[in-house]
């Protein structure tokens, strides 16, 4: 009795999905980092380091810190920042990375898919502390400080540029897949795996089951979204361990007919009307990974909220004075946006948590009109409980897109995050409509945040350490040439609380 050859799989192995042949081959071989790239990563990592430390707190934040087992001793084991816990790398990564997103207040990028690179520092920085620790011991060259600000820029480049025109958020996907990928690589690089090890681990990132956006979006939004990107990148950690074991990766994880990342999770009901047919079932690239995404990253500096806020927030500073004394006879407010902002933090009704706070744009304006900012507190139960007036505010708001605030946000030269506020009261009077298309964070306004964002790292600082250490760790962060050749295991033990 014959059988159908449509019946029957051809068993023939395939080469590697040629996505993860490329980014394989540029995180092995890129050598050209610009100067801008590199100056922009070492403000990166002394923004994510201090939000991480600002994030310590937070006793909600620090109940996830530490080892499994209590009493677990790991020699060479990666230190995290601010804390006095020396955890094997796997851990040691969920907890920086946990540290890092928890007040939504480290970088941010924005296209088709958001996300924020930065974190993937909790893989770079648990695997490189514990190398050069390891390395140092066995008479072996150190990694340096400018070995992990080279991991940061090719993690923020493989996930923004993976980012600019997939949209995973449309199948209900969340971002922090790319933070996974991204980390993958180049945690493999730095533990100095071979072409093929690398090769399966990053197939291993993509077959893994992947997370859901549920936990950012009403009526589920909850704490789980400020430690998945922990998740991620200590995941990441894991299947670089298990390639570099010798663990045999898969070739078709992306494009595996019927079996496949592409047919099981990217194209099934995917609404996006945007998506060219012929990119309907796989990624489509703007253009090769360089240096590109760190060097136009969006920088958190004025506010710890959602980036699709953050002009909108400004907006509503400016507008506080001539507001305060009037929130009475406020009869409406118009919030001008984009798309994005719309479908992601535009919400109404009843807001259960922080977590659910900051990501509402309308709670995000109505605490900077009426108290003229918006700090992490801000999003706690205690202060909204005290402030009803905020929610009575966010009644009488009115959201509206703008199709050229739309169409900037993706226009690559742009790349504007605009939003406009304008207060409406009931005598028929009005503001002007204050209109803020790209935020202090933004490459456009670089020599406006930069100030900005190294004295938000100072007070992040001076939360956690003395006076004399603030300094040292300070004024090294100020020195390119002295930081890039430093020991990471020397770097992180000024960090690590004895």
């Amino acid at each position: 009795m014959s059988t159908s050859v449509e019946n029957v799989d051809i068993n023939k192995r395939p080469d590697y999905d040629s996505v993860i042949q490329v980014i394989a081959d540029y995180v092995l071989n890129f050598r050209d980092f610009s100067e801008e790239a590199l100056e922009t990563a070492r403000y990166c990592l002394m923004d994510t380091l201090g939000c991480g430390l600002l994030a310590l707190q937070f006793p909600e934040c620090t109940k996830h810190l530490g080892p499994i087992f209590d009493g677990t001793i790991v020699p060479h084991g990666s230190r995290v920042p601010g804390t006095h816990y020396v955890l094997d790398p796997v851990k040691a990564a969920w907890d920086i990375g946990c540290i890092v997103r928890w007040l939504d207040y480290n970088d941010t990028w924005l296209a088709a898919e958001w996300g924020h690179p930065s974190d993937n520092l909790g893989g770079i920085l648990a695997v490189a502390d514990y190398l050069s620790q390891r390395n140092s011991a066995e008479g072996k060259a150190p990694l340096t400080m400018g070995d992990v600000l080279k991991a940061m820029i090719m993690a923020h480049e493989i996930q923004g540029c993976l980012a600019l025109e997939n949209a995973f958020n449309r199948v209900g996907l969340d971002h922090v897949v790319l933070v996974k990928v991204a980390s993958t690589a180049v945690v493999a690089k730095l533990s100095g795996a071979t072409r093929e090890q690398m090769l399966s681990a990053l197939s291993h990132a993509w077959v893994d089951g992947q997370s859901l956006r549920t936990y950012r979006h009403a009526p589920n939004a909850g704490s789980r979204k400020s430690w998945a990107a922990g998740d991620a990148t200590s995941r990441a950690v894991r299947l670089v361990d298990i390639a570099m074991r010798g663990e045999m990766g898969v070739p078709g994880a992306l494009s595996a007919p019927q079996w496949g990342f592409y047919d099981v999770l990217f194209s099934k009901n995917n609404k996006d009307q945007t998506v060219k047919p012929e990119h309907a079932r796989t990624f489509s690239f703007q253009r090769p990974y360089g240096t590109y995404v760190m060097e136009n990253i969006l920088f958190k500096i004025s506010f710890p909220a959602e980036f699709h806020a953050q002009t909108a927030c400004e907006a509503a500073v400016k507008l506080h004075r001539e507001v305060k004394d009037r929130t009475q006879e406020i009869a409406r407010v118009e919030l001008t946006t984009h798309e994005s902002a719309i479908r992601i933090i535009s919400k109404q009704g009843e807001l259960a948590n922080a977590a659910d706070r900051d990501h509402c744009l309308q709670y995000m304006v109505a605490v900077p009109l009426l108290t003229g900012n918006l700090e992490a507190q801000h999003y706690e139960d205690r202060f909204h409980q005290d402030h009803p007036e905020l929610d009575r505010l966010r009644e009488k708001m009115v959201v509206i897109e703008d199709a050229r605030f739309s169409k900037d946000y993706h226009d690559p030269q742009k790349r504007s995050i605009a939003n406009a506020v304008q207060v409406f009261f009931e005598d028929g009077s009005r503001t002007d409509k204050v209109v803020i298309e790209y935020p202090v964070g933004h490459r456009r306004r670089r020599e406006e945040g930069i100030p900005l964002l190294l004295k938000k790292f100072t007070t992040n600082l001076s939360l956690t350490y003395p006076a004399r250490q603030q300094e040292k760790i300070y004024q090294l962060c100020c020195q390119p040439e002295s930081l890039l050749e430093m020991p990471v295991h020397d770097f992180v033990s000024m960090l690590a609380i004895s």
